[in-house]
């Protein structure tokens, strides 16, 4: 699997609301600040209508769909870089993760408390921003200082790259992300080494009010601006509810939803999004035994997307052979696809595409 999000926002935004709903576990949730002590990691199967399709075409006596792992951060508040409330472990695990989920919280409540007494999304969401920059400022901080100690040599190439992280220093002291830092080539690994929070893909999910998931809500409206205009995404979703649909079977699950107007769980929403805003695609591998769902970066060659199933597989790599999801869908069989001659054969150099039904031939 190996792609994983974090989930953090402020204190009550309701992530470990969502979380438990995520992975249908039952962490605490409770109505006051740092509720979340350890960070809790759950494991969730990405809904996939390719996967369910493919399904019921092969008839494998086993299905297993690709996965995406979900982190509960504890909730941050104002000067967690300096190491209040919980913050500096906290933040610590957020460099781990490839991508953020910002849980905004949307909502009024009166059994629920703001840890800034009113609801403003808005400053909420800056909070958090400015706690991460400050992390990278310092980061980037203690790196630079080594390497301006090794520039006094007169090394161009350390001079190079003082320049260069100072530059980014200034851009995030300007309150902007690393990740909107124009990078050059020869900066590229030490940019990767850095690590740097504000570098890391970003999903907004307001939490709103039930009462808002089928209207037009202003809070709502504020955050998606908000990720538009900072080259992110932001969905709506009631944490609350979704606790609620995951308790139930799915055929009662699709009942509610179209009870209160929706066509499709948040949760389903926050999955997708995620894998979404990580830029990965999915392949198929089809067998007697099982028919499994793998991911990958969009991009990734067929060496390496076999080097996901074994190591083996991308070491002694000899071909990939093919079938377009649209073209299974259509004829309906592996036995007709051979028969039409529309299963391809390919090398080292082909990329993956997204719904690809792969049979890779390898030696070892």
């Amino acid at each position: 699997m190996g792609f994983n999000c974090g989930i953090v926002g402020l204190p009550n935004s309701g992530k470990s609301t969502l979380f438990n709903a995520l992975t249908k576990s039952n962490v605490p949730a409770e109505a006051h600040p740092f509720c979340t002590i350890q960070p809790n990691v759950g494991i969730v199967a990405v809904p996939d209508d390719k996967l369910d399709k493919l399904a019921s075409i092969f008839k494998p006596p086993k299905v297993v769909p690709t996965t995406i792992e979900f982190v509960d951060i504890a909730g941050l508040v104002k000067g967690a870089s300096k190491g209040e409330g919980l913050g500096n472990q906290f933040l610590a695990k957020i460099r781990e993760v490839d991508a953020i989920i910002h849980t905004v919280r949307c909502f009024e409540s009166e059994k629920v408390s703001h840890v800034y007494e009113t609801i403003d999304p808005i400053r909420d969401i800056e909070i958090i921003n400015y706690e991460l920059i400050l992390k990278d400022i310092e980061t980037i901080e203690k790196v630079l200082s080594d390497i301006k100690n090794k520039a006094k040599s007169g090394d161009k190439k350390y001079r190079a790259e003082a320049d260069f992280l100072e530059g980014l220093k200034n851009h995030l002291l300007s309150g902007n992300f690393a990740k909107t830092f124009s990078v050059n080539d020869i900066f590229l690994e030490l940019f990767n080494r850095l690590f740097l929070l504000t570098s890391k893909p970003v999903l907004f999910v307001a939490n709103v009010s039930e009462n808002s998931l089928s209207v037009d809500d202003v809070a709502f409206s504020k955050v998606k601006k908000y990720a538009e205009e900072n080259n992110s995404k932001a969905i709506k979703i009631s944490a609350k509810i979704e606790c609620e649909i995951a308790e139930l079977p799915i055929e009662e699950q699709k009942i509610f939803l179209a009870d209160i107007g929706l066509d499709e769980s948040g949760l389903t929403k926050v999955i997708r999004s995620g894998y979404s805003i990580l830029d990965l695609i999915t392949f198929f591998t089809h067998n007697e035994k099982e028919l499994r769902a793998w991911t990958v970066k969009r991009g990734t060659h067929a060496p390496q997307a076999a080097g996901k199933i074994h190591s083996d597989f991308e070491k002694g790599f000899i071909k990939a052979e093919v079938i377009k999801y649209d073209d299974i869908i259509k004829y309906g069989s592996e036995h007709k696809i051979k028969e039409l001659g529309l299963m391809a054969i390919h090398g080292h150099d082909y990329v993956v595409n997204d719904g690809d039904i792969i049979f890779f031939k390898f030696h070892i």
